[in-house]
């Protein structure tokens, strides 16, 4: 069954390759979504497929790549559309 959830990850998250990572894991994954920055130094991450794979990148978040350090992580389940693919805006 297809699930979204929207996550809020916060910490030394932009500038450290973040978006790209994520959206490395999420094809690995065969998850679609988007990864992008927010204003307030926080990266949105929309993520759309299979529950369990969906969670697997929610707790991948977590970690994220090498420099990241992150503080937090927020997900909330999304009633929307499922995107074709996942992108880095």
């Amino acid at each position: 069954m297809t699930c979204c959830y929207r996550c809020i990850v916060r910490g030394r998250v932009q500038g450290v390759f973040f978006r790209g990572a994520t959206q490395h894991q999420a094809r690995k994954l065969g998850l679609t979504g988007h990864a992008k920055n927010l204003l307030d130094g926080s990266v949105e991450v929309l993520v759309c497929g299979e529950a369990n794979e969906v969670t697997e990148l929610c707790d991948w978040l977590w970690s994220g790549p090498p420099a990241a350090k992150v503080s937090s992580v927020v997900c909330e389940a999304v009633n929307i559309g499922a995107p074709a693919d996942f992108r880095t805006d």
